[in-house]
């Protein structure tokens, strides 16, 4: 081997000091064998002594020693290698225990003046025999040879100090003299030996008989102290050798009796040992919480200032050092306050190290074998697994600690951290700032500026009206900022938010607040004021009680400083009289209303105008309200610490409980008088922000009656308003639901809230009240995964209106604002939704959560409510859910839910195909992922996993070792696998219906509730249908009446006034009935229907549009009659209508209603309601068989699919599809005309985001004239003939070049995965009258690929114009469906030979290439029979929007484009004549007519039909 260079020994003598002087000749050179030396090991320890027993030269360091009888920490000045082979000794007398538990002995004696230190300690002494391999006596070969000792067998587990066979000899080695005594009473002998010379000169052994009950060993020994460059044993070298002594008093216990001097040390145990150390610092007993875990381990911990600390003992050996044993203590405690701390304050950022600065641990542990860093044996290395025994710390003593001054410390250290942190964004008096959006006052920052005013704006439209504000009052002492919205609540904010802050930043930075600084004054900050400027509504006072709560949590002082914080109040309603045009400003909607109430029928004089926002208000106002600034100016005031108390109600979440009561309290009108000057701050929070935080409340709570929260029931409001049988774009119906409901939120929320109406997915929803027409989110994401609303379509759903039924809208409450009529208090379905869909929700004070149940359940319920029997207890029940939901065994009001796994024991997997309710697909497949992959502290629990889910699906096979497989086994694979979810009942919190927040504590409970209400209902609603239908016959009465009378002749109507007309009818008695109207003052910007009309008639503005009169009143509004409309209904009568026949229709309809009224009558409200209940079932039974067929549908398309291999099938495809599966469409009401459609048609859809159906048509050839036919169209059977796929016909037509194959191949394939077809089949041709021109355009439509609804616009075509049109071939409908054109390799069966046929036929021979010349399509249609006429199209199969094919198609050829037949669609946007659009409300094939509706509906059905079915049935 190697070796390293060194310089050349000076000697081989044991004298290891060197020369005081240097040699004054120079040294010879070097031989070979003095710059190459081999040592003995004695030689070697003497020559680096470093390596055995540490440094040799004195070290100043503070340690604690024993001086008068306590442990004292001070700087010593020791040589560590003098007190390590005290400390070897030492530690081999307490080894002794170890060997024999009878040793009760150790005595120490250190004298100074003779330099000499002596260790006795009793129990089995040194076997006195010869070694009979080393031929020598035991004790001369422990104490006299090195490398020898009796812990070399690793084997064996020793729990002792010794382990390399060096300890004692050293100490032998650096000792001048050293004498070994011991007496064996095993073998009668007594044995003393002395070494000296440091070990190299030894006496012969001197071996004495001894009584049997002798068993000791003493070792003396005489430092070398030239060796260390001592003179003598020094006082700290004395003082921390016997602080060694007293340590192995603690360590060994009460067993052993440790003397020192002569004299027994105090401790008698490890938990005496620790009084020695005391708090001197504050002259309190020293604080320690003790805990003897086992026989192996003794715990101690205290309190540290800053600095970690430990007295730590192995085996005895002081490891000062500390080691793995003090690691793995400390981080158990360390790692629980950790906890503790984060628990106190959630948003502390602190680590265990952070903790261990605080902590100051005494650790006494045994342990097997132990393993050291070096020989000095000061930090033990060896693993913790390794230790041979545990020490888990129980939770007692885990509790003692953490309710220590430990955890207070801690937190101090976390708070000031953290405003260390907050310190380093402060502001501070200095020039002007560059802060976007700022507008300082001139004279901020300088000796003015305690007089300058901080304008906070809600946001830049409102800055722009203070801005407006300023060309009054001047900008030198008024500076202005807008807000981004609402400030953070800092209250409970984390430092690193607020940090991250830029608005609370800013804030700092503008006013020049400094962290932590107390203000009585203003004169160190940049402005003396801070105005807040916000709107006058519920978000406003939030936006201002934030602002207050920020300066109080960090700045309390502020808040005291007179007018410091101040608050800019502006109009929220303006009333203008109509004549003298003098304006009346309103600051609260409470005086608003006061006054329209005591005004009375007055208030009609006033054009009222709402100011919600800032942003209402104009420029000229704005400066209106600045000039009169002390009219607009209040000043917060604060009067005593109550004021501060109130804030912290409202912000702080330790206040929970007082905020309930807080908000139970509130009393309706509550609101605070704006001609007060002064605002004390307890008066704000308690009468402005209270109506605040109520708001929130009922947002986010729902109401037991109908189960839907503001928002949702703005929505569905408006669906029944418009209402939406038809789909709609979700982001337009958004706007309408804006505009209708006064929604004053932002619109993406909306959008998230219809979605979430719509979702039908797996613990979504068990009845959608919307339908969801394209992606509206699946149980992969939880709904996350919905598309844009601007892409997605919705409509009510069919059962909804089944749910809530019409006829109870009339008894509904319905609210006021803005001036126009919006969303009722709540709606009365006729089961509790609440209970269907369940809800959740956090509001001010209160929280909620209900889970979903089956509605056949509370149907049942309700039925033997009815009945008088007891109801039967519920379930939770989510809709499509395949596993388990049982009660909880640990909790009364919790259930759980079990997902559904099969265990394959052959090959160690299992198959999970149900996830519990609310654990979405990806989130399980993240988890999945995660098991399987290893991390720094954890091993992968599977091997892999293979998923098989789609969207409605669940399937993942998880495969497993046998051993990952039988752990998880005996941990349990629900509980392992993440297989259950829990569900809670004790949170059903619920308005009930008198608007007051209520527990429930069974969903029983809300059933019995809901009942009561719901039977009242019923009792109004029949009361209410009988005064209708009552008057509604009498109103018949009337006219049959009137119409006899004008037609006799007695009654005459033509040429008179209305006065004497109306005097006329009245002296014959006809019943007046009179319109009802609304007293409401003319609003500005009001919506409300006119008349029932669905807009303003005229084009006025609808800023200035005034709504005075509406059909029905409006709750809280009062009514009266219309003077002058008693006669109305008779006089307003059409001519037509003065007929015989229409006499005896109105007196038919009179007897219809006169039976209605009498079953009506005769009818009990039980049993109108049992009648709803069965009708709901019945959709229910419906909507499940619709369900069960679309799963079979799907089911059967995947089996095609997997039929067809990988890869879609592509190659699989053949030329030709059949149609699609027909679906009926599902309607539970009257069906008129049914028609087969195609379950994917875009007739059902509309204009939907929906796939486009496959385009079929003729190929490009030479076509012939049609054959005459007997009359009827030619339906050609879709089975008589393969239609060429899209690119066989493209090319036929030379549209694309070779490159575009791909694309168009692309195309198909995606076709062919939607199985799309052609529109949908004809039952039977109507035989009434030949289809017109219209109907036969539509019945080849144009498919269209498109998210724009604008597009439509461009293809309109005119009803009436006339063109010449192809004559479609005729033949009766085949089973397959038909078809408009023939396919390309067959001519056309029959058509009757008219003009348009011939002109075909010529065309055809001219161009021959079947195309005829747009100037021939387009002629005026001469004696063509409409029986005969036939539109004859060609669907686009995608718009110029959907690729890049359409426009290489269209550009290649635009001329034979244009000269082809005609095509309806985007395609054929640039022929001349205007394409028929595409109508959304294609799907007339199936009319649906609601029971209630159907008097009101049937014009209108009638005239869907007429426009927008394929034919026209009236004609």
């Amino acid at each position: 081997m190697a070796k390293d260079q060194r310089p050349p020994l000076q000697s081989t003598t044991t004298d290891n000091i060197p020369p005081t002087t240097k040699p004054t000749t120079a040294k010879p050179s070097r031989t070979i064998e003095e710059t190459y030396q081999k040592k003995t090991q004695l030689e070697h320890i003497l020559l680096r002594p470093d390596t055995y027993i540490g440094s040799i030269e004195k070290h100043e360091q503070t340690l604690w020693v024993w001086e008068d009888d306590k442990m004292v920490k001070r700087p010593i000045s020791y040589v560590p290698g003098l007190y390590k082979i005290f400390d070897e000794i030492l530690v081999n007398a307490a080894d002794n225990k170890q060997r024999d538990p009878k040793m009760d002995s150790v005595k120490v004696n250190i004298d100074v003046d003779n330099n000499l230190i002596s260790v006795f300690n009793n129990g089995d002494g040194i076997p006195v025999e010869v070694h009979q391999e080393e031929g020598v006596y035991v004790p001369e070969l422990i104490f006299g040879h090195l490398l020898t000792s009796s812990n070399y067998d690793d084997s064996i587990k020793k729990t002792t100090g010794g382990r390399n066979g060096y300890g004692a000899k050293l100490a032998n080695i650096f000792s001048t003299e050293f004498t070994i005594e011991t007496a064996d009473g095993k073998r009668n002998r007594r044995y003393k030996q002395v070494f000296t010379s440091n070990m190299g000169k030894k006496s012969e052994p001197t071996i004495t008989k001894c009584k049997n009950s002798e068993n000791w060993t003493m070792v003396s020994f005489k430092p070398d102290l030239s060796k260390f460059g001592m003179i003598c044993l020094e006082e700290d070298v004395v003082a921390l050798m016997k602080k060694r002594v007293v340590d192995l008093a603690g360590c060994l216990g009460k067993t052993v009796k440790v003397e020192l001097d002569g004299k027994r040390v105090p401790p008698k145990t490890f938990e005496d040992y620790l009084n020695c150390y005391s708090d001197d610092t504050k002259n309190l007993s020293f604080y320690r919480i003790y805990e003897k875990v086992s026989d192996r381990w003794e715990i101690c911990v205290s309190i540290a200032d800053g600095h970690f600390e430990q007295v730590s003992f192995v085996n005895n050996i002081a490891t000062i050092k500390g080691g793995t044993h003090v690691d793995y203590i400390t981080n158990q405690i360390a790692n629980h306050l950790v906890a503790v701390v984060k628990k106190q304050n959630k948003y502390a950022t602190i680590k265990a190290h952070n903790v261990k600065n605080y902590l100051m641990v005494f650790v006494n542990a045994l342990i097997d074998n132990p393993a050291f860093d070096s020989q000095t044996k000061e930090t033990l290395t060896i693993k913790s697994s390794s230790f041979g025994s545990t020490c888990e710390l129980s939770p007692d003593f885990l509790k003692k600690v953490a309710k220590s001054d430990i955890v207070k410390r801690v937190m101090s250290w976390v708070q000031y951290k953290q405003q260390n942190d907050l310190k380093k964004t402060d502001g501070n008096k200095r020039g002007k700032l560059n802060i976007p959006k700022l507008e300082e006052a001139n004279f901020a920052a300088t000796n003015n500026s305690d007089n300058c005013t901080l304008i906070l704006t809600e946001g830049d439209s409102a800055k722009a009206l203070a801005m407006s504000g300023l060309s009054v009052v001047g900008q030198d002492y008024y500076g202005v900022f807008p807000l981004r919205g609402k400030l953070l609540n800092v209250r409970e904010a984390s430092p690193k938010q607020l940090q991250e802050n830029a608005e609370i930043q800013n804030i700092k930075k503008i006013l020049g607040l400094q962290h932590g600084k107390t203000y009585d004054n203003v004169k160190s900050l940049r402005y003396g004021h801070l105005m807040i400027m916000a709107d006058q509504d519920h978000d406003g006072s939030h936006i201002k009680g934030l602002l207050i709560n920020f300066l109080h949590s960090f700045w309390p002082s502020l808040l005291k400083v007179p007018e410091f914080v101040l608050e800019f109040i502006t109009p929220i309603v303006k009333a203008t009289n109509k004549k003298t045009k003098s304006v009346i400003s309103f600051y609260t909607m409470p005086e608003y209303e006061a006054w329209k109430e005591n005004l009375g029928h007055k208030a009609r004089e006033f054009k009222i105008k709402y100011y919600k926002g800032l942003g209402t208000s104009n420029g000229k106002e704005g400066a209106e309200y600045f000039a009169d600034l002390e009219k607009h100016k209040k000043d917060f005031v604060w009067a005593d610490d109550e004021d501060g108390d109130a804030i912290e109600l409202a912000f702080s979440k330790k206040k929970i409980e007082a905020r309930k009561t807080w908000l139970r309290a509130l009393q309706a009108g509550t609101y605070f008088d704006s001609k007060e000057k002064h605002i004390p701050y307890r008066d704000f929070i308690n009468k402005e922000l209270i109506l605040f935080s109520m708001a929130d409340l009922q947002r986010s709570i729902p109401s037991m009656v109908d189960g839907l929260k503001p928002g949702q029931r703005k929505i569905l409001f408006c669906a029944f308003k418009k209402p939406i049988f038809q789909e709609v774009k979700v982001a337009q119906f958004s706007g309408y639901v804006s505009e209708h409901s006064a929604y004053h939120h932002g619109e993406q929320s909306l959008v998230s809230t219809i979605i979430g109406m719509a979702q039908n997915f797996v613990g979504s929803n068990n009845i959608n009240l919307l339908y969801p027409s394209g992606q509206f989110g699946t149980r992969q994401m939880g709904g996350k995964d919905h598309a844009s609303g601007r892409y997605i379509y919705t409509r009510l759903s069919p059962i909804t209106r089944h749910l809530f039924h019409k006829a109870d809208e009339l008894l509904l409450n319905y609210l006021n604002e803005d001036g126009q009529s919006i969303e009722p208090t709540w709606f009365m379905p006729i089961i509790p939704m609440v209970l269907v869909n369940g809800s959740e929700g956090i509001g001010t004070g209160w929280s909620t959560f209900v889970p979903n149940y089956n509605p056949r359940d509370i149907i049942a319920n309700l039925k033997r409510l009815l009945n008088g029997e007891q109801m039967v207890p519920m379930d939770p029940w989510y809709k499509w859910f395949k596993g388990i939901i049982q009660k909880t065994t640990s909790k009364e009001t919790g259930y759980t839910t079990i997902g559904v796994y099969e265990e394959n024991e052959d090959n160690n997997s299992l198959n999970v195909t149900e996830l519990p309710v609310r654990r979405w697909t990806q989130e399980y497949k993240e988890f999945l992922e995660a098991a399987s992959l290893a991390g720094k502290d954890k091993e992968p629990f599977i091997e892999e996993y293979n998923a098989h889910n789609d969207d409605t699906t669940v399937h993942f096979e998880i495969i497993m070792t046998a051993d990952q497989m039988n752990k998880a086994k005996q941990e349990g694979l629900l509980k392992k696998f993440k297989l259950t979810t829990n569900l809670s009942t004790s949170n059903m919190h619920l308005f009930d219906a008198n608007g007051v927040i209520k527990k429930y504590d069974t969903p029983e409970q809300i059933l019995e509730d809901f009942f009561h209400l719901r039977l009242d209902f019923y009792e109004k609603r029949k009361t209410a249908l009988l005064r209708e239908l009552g008057k509604a016959s009498l109103q018949l009465e009337n006219k049959v009446r009137f119409i006899k009378e004008v037609v006799e002749g007695t009654l005459v109507v033509s040429n008179r006034k209305k006065a004497d007309l109306c005097a006329e009818l009245k002296a014959k008695g006809y019943t007046p009935l009179p319109k009802e109207a609304v007293l409401e003052a003319s609003v500005a910007g009001a919506v409300d229907h006119v008349e029932g009309s669905d807009e303003t008639e005229d084009g006025s503005d609808s800023e200035t549009a005034e709504v005075v009169v509406e059909e029905k009143p409006v709750a809280g509004t009062a009514s009266k009659t219309i003077p002058g409309t008693e006669y109305d209904y008779l006089l307003s009568m059409a001519i037509g209508t003065l007929t015989y026949e229409k006499m005896q229709q109105l007196w038919n309809e009179r007897d219809t209603k006169k039976a209605e009224f009498d079953e009506l009558t005769n009818t009990p409200s039980k049993s109108l309601w049992l009648r709803d209940l069965d009708g709901l079932n019945n959709q229910l039974d419906e909507q499940d068989k619709r369900d069960a067929k679309d799963e079979a549908e799907r089911r059967k398309q995947q089996e095609k699919a997997r039929a067809k291999g990988p890869g879609g099938g592509r190659n699989a495809r053949k030329p030709a599809r059949k149609a699609a599966t027909k679906k009926p469409a599902a309607t539970s009401a009257v069906v008129i005309e049914p028609m087969e459609t195609s379950a994917n048609s875009s007739m059902e859809t509309g204009n939907a985001n929906v796939p486009a159906p496959k385009p079929r048509g003729k190929a490009a050839g030479p076509k012939k004239a049609p054959a005459k036919s007997k009359g009827k169209a030619t339906l050609i059977d879709e089975d008589d003939e393969e239609i060429p796929s899209l690119a066989e016909r493209m090319a036929k037509q030379n549209l694309h070049s070779m490159q575009d194959d791909d694309e168009i191949g692309e195309l198909e394939d995606r076709l062919a995965r939607h199985n799309i077809e052609s529109s949908p089949d004809q039952e039977e041709v109507p035989k009434k009258k030949p289809p017109t021109k219209r109907a036969a355009a539509a019945r080849k439509k144009a498919t269209i690929i498109s998210d724009d609804d604008e597009d439509e616009d461009e293809n309109d075509m005119s009803d009436d114009s006339e063109f010449e049109v192809l004559a479609a071939p005729a033949e009766e409908k085949k089973k397959g469906g038909r078809k408009p054109a023939a396919a390309a390799s067959k001519p056309p069966a029959a058509a009757t030979k008219k003009r348009g046929a011939g002109v075909a036929a010529k065309t055809s021979k001219e161009t021959g290439a079947g195309q005829k010349l747009i100037t021939e399509v387009l002629k005026p249609v001469v004696e063509a029979s409409p029986e005969k006429k036939v539109r004859k199209m060609r669907p686009s199969p995608f718009n110029k929007k959907s690729g890049s094919v359409l426009e290489k198609m269209s550009k290649k050829d635009d001329d034979e484009e244009k000269e082809e037949e005609m095509v309806v669609g985007e395609s054929s946007g640039e022929i001349a004549a205007k394409a028929r659009p595409q109508r959304a409300n294609r799907k007339q094939m199936t009319y649906v007519i609601s029971d209630d509706d159907e008097d009101e509906e049937d014009e209108d059905v009638d005239d869907e039909a007429s426009e927008d079915s394929d034919f026209d049935d009236d004609e």
